[in-house]
């Protein structure tokens, strides 16, 4: 039976299809071979099968006019092909008996790969990195075959973010401890190395005129922060640091000093010292003294007999004043005086500072007692300046007709003190036995204001009896002493809970003045 029938039409197909090598070499197109070139006819599958069998055996001859196994025609077989084929060698058709063309004896056509690999072999081009054999043999990938680039593997990058976001946290944990560490132990570590911001002021800075008093008792720690408020030194404390770090013993004598802003705390020593600073005529007064704690004051920096001081108080009237006493007509104030003052000078000049105040708050001439009660009262319980029209509110809002009847009374602490003479016990509280004293001060026990003021007000706190704040506050208390923090309700429930937040504080302060 002939391998190949001529009215086979895939022995036709066979002889149509392109040798490879030669596409390779001379660069024809796709299907075609050289002019003049001779075609091949594609091996039979006897003489694959043959050619397979003689690999077991001694190596086959090969014929001239056989065909390479590469490209289309090494895909043909199912088993792998080795690298080296024997070519079968061609057998006359005339030669061969005649056998029917089954489907089993026919080979597949396969042009996809080979085609594209005869096409792909053009000049110019690289050619592919393997071969179907080499596919076959597992010698080789496809994308090699196909000559193709693998794609790039994409990394995967989980672990990469996980340790980014672990050394974000160790340096954010690093951070954080550094400055709690800074914030508790910056300043000592600072003094340690002097690196700190200076306490002082540098030389050459001092200007303008300051006046500072100095009252029997004072010492550099009660110095410093007067110093400071005057603007005279940097910090509050930067007089009482220079003594102690040059160990500096000063006797403080009372009086009025003119000194200059922005001195150093050698230059404020060496101004001190000198008696030509000290003015023997000056009086200065501070907010919410009483009036005998004025009196004491000006007697002794004006060297004057508290006696002439007493007897130029006896009678108000003498001074405009409709009240039984000047409780509260001494104006809070620095004063100059010529030599030779008298003692009625002296209070005269201050009582009209005062109604200079109540003038410029736009106080009416018949309100003028009244309004320097609510003032002291406010000079006495208001800590921060913002806080001073608030407590004027609260006072307002408790002496309303229908808030009596609920509250009925002011229960103001600093006037129950003035009543009991306890305004000078260094303690905000009022004692049981204070709270049960009659007296018309007594707010716990009387309603309304008190008789009188209770202290010398300022300006603020004059201003802000003339103006509350709008607000529904009943209640306040001060939770913390050294700051000054004030809490202010308007209904008991809360006003219980910033008392007990006020107690608090004062167990973890106990010499702080509750």
């Amino acid at each position: 039976m002939p391998e190949n029938d001529p009215n086979d039409p895939f022995a036709e197909l066979y002889r149509r299809l392109p040798d490879p090598r030669a596409g390779a070499t001379d660069g024809t197109s796709r299907g075609e071979a050289s002019p003049g070139s001779p075609v091949s006819a594609p091996p039979s599958r006897r003489a694959a099968r043959e050619a397979r069998r003689a690999q077991t055996g001694p190596t086959a001859a090969a014929t001239p006019d056989s065909r390479r196994g590469t490209g289309a025609d090494a895909e043909a077989p199912a088993d792998p092909v080795p690298a080296v084929r024997p070519e079968p060698t061609r057998t006359p058709a005339s030669e061969e008996a005649p056998r029917p063309a089954t489907s089993h004896d026919r080979e597949p056509v396969l042009v996809g790969a080979g085609a594209a690999a005869a096409a792909g072999s053009g000049a110019g081009r690289a050619p592919a990195s393997g071969s179907l054999e080499d596919l076959f043999s597992g010698r080789a990938s496809t994308d090699e075959v196909r000559g193709a680039t693998p794609p790039p593997r994409r990394r995967r990058r989980t672990g990469v973010w996980i340790a980014l976001a672990i050394v974000l946290v160790i340096i954010g944990g690093l951070v954080g401890g550094g400055f709690a560490l800074w914030n508790t132990y910056g300043e000592r570590v600072q003094a340690f190395f002097g690196t700190g911001e200076p306490l002082d002021y540098a030389e050459g800075m001092a200007t303008g005129e300051a006046r500072v008093t100095i009252v029997s008792g004072d010492t550099g720690e009660s110095v410093s922060p007067k110093l400071f408020e005057a603007g005279v030194t940097k910090e509050s404390n930067s007089l009482y640091q220079y003594m102690v770090d040059n160990s500096v013993a000063f006797t403080f004598q009372p009086g009025v000093y003119r000194l200059q802003q922005q001195m150093t705390s050698a230059a404020v020593l060496d101004a001190l010292r000198d008696p030509e600073n000290r003015l023997d005529n000056s009086v200065q007064l501070r907010e919410g003294l009483t009036l005998n704690q004025s009196l004491d004051v000006i007697a002794e920096q004006l060297s004057m007999p508290r006696e002439e001081l007493d007897a130029a108080v006896a009678d108000p009237s003498q001074y405009g004043v409709p009240a039984a006493t000047l409780e509260g007509w001494i104006f809070p104030a620095t004063y100059d005086f010529d030599e030779g003052v008298s003692a009625t000078d002296v209070i005269g000049r201050m009582v009209q500072r005062t109604i200079q105040s109540l003038d410029q708050a736009g106080v009416p001439e018949g309100d003028r007692e009244r309004i320097l009660i609510v003032a002291s009262i406010i000079e006495r319980e208001a800590r921060n300046p913002d806080d001073f029209y608030k407590v004027s509110r609260v006072i307002e809002n408790r002496l309303q007709p229908s808030n009596q009847e609920t509250f009925g009374k002011l229960e103001m602490d600093s006037t129950v003190q003035y009543g009991a003479d306890e305004l000078g016990s260094g303690s905000v509280s009022t004692s049981t036995e204070a709270r049960n004293s009659d007296n018309p001060w007594n707010t716990y026990m009387y309603p309304g204001l008190p008789i009188g003021p209770i202290a010398n007000p300022g300006d603020l706190a004059i201003d802000a009896a003339m103006k509350p704040a709008d607000g529904p506050w009943l209640y306040f208390v001060t939770v913390n002493l050294d700051t000054g923090e004030t809490v202010f309700t308007s209904t008991y429930s809360e006003h219980e809970q910033a008392v007990a937040q006020w107690r608090e504080w004062c167990t973890d302060n106990p010499d702080s003045g509750c």
